[in-house]
């Protein structure tokens, strides 16, 4: 598309004013006069077309970096929010998004941790406890419903925040998660399934996040002291 030349009025008038010098008669003083004002009108106009093409290079630069800085805003917001190893809420950010939902909406909760975690970093070192930790984490997101989030509240310790859905469905989704880590096929040296301990419980709207995690939390203890790889509830 060809934009339109802001200066074509300004360029008709210096073109009859050229045709004019050409074949004025006025006298020497006039034309030199109007040679003059031609002069320095050509030279407006060279000097306002250049300014112009850098405003409008000016204009582009600008709508680049503000693009590149909504870009970075919107990075450092994530970084702000996120485990920055697994890519799940981390525990500021889960306790937040809890903490709104139960104000307007009923909210299943599980609270899950690794059986034995401390051994697998001891035995096979921290970068391998951390790959652990990332697959389960993958695990995790793959059988979650669209709507439920995951943060990291703990080294292995994770919940999982579930707005509106009953207990069934909190009972149904916690089993499923249970049976689904101890299935995942860890990367060598992992060779025997890792398996984590679930707490659930289902909480109405206005039920605040200590009391809500504190009970999910006491769940998750006795699946523990109950033989691990197990689920459970919260059922006050």
């Amino acid at each position: 598309m060809v934009e339109p030349d802001l200066f074509a009025a300004e360029y008709q008038a210096l073109v009859r004013a050229r045709e004019t010098f050409a074949v004025a008669d006025g006298g020497e003083q006039h034309r030199r006069m109007l040679g003059e004002l031609m002069t320095h009108y050509e030279r407006l106009m060279r000097e306002t077309r250049r300014l112009i093409q850098r405003s409008d290079r000016a204009e582009r630069e600008m709508q680049q970096l503000n693009r590149e800085l909504q870009q970075l805003a919107s990075q450092l917001q994530h970084r702000a929010s996120h485990d920055p190893m697994t890519g799940a809420l981390n525990r500021g950010a889960l306790i937040d998004h809890a903490t709104h939902l139960l104000q307007v909406e009923s909210v299943g909760l599980i609270v899950l941790d690794i059986d034995h975690f401390k051994r697998i970093n001891d035995e096979y070192g921290h970068p391998v406890g951390d790959a652990v930790i990332c697959a389960v984490v993958d695990c995790l997101q793959g059988h979650l419903p669209r709507t439920a989030v995951i943060g990291r509240v703990g080294g292995e310790e994770f919940s999982i925040v579930c707005p509106g859905i009953g207990m069934p469905q909190v009972v149904q989704l916690a089993n499923t998660l249970c049976s689904a880590v101890a299935q995942v096929q860890h990367a060598w040296p992992i060779t025997r399934p890792v398996t984590a301990s679930l707490g659930a419980g289902w909480y109405p709207c206005g039920t605040t996040f200590p009391v809500a995690y504190s009970r999910a939390d006491a769940a998750l203890y006795r699946a523990k002291r109950d033989g691990r790889n197990l689920v459970r509830l919260d059922m006050h």
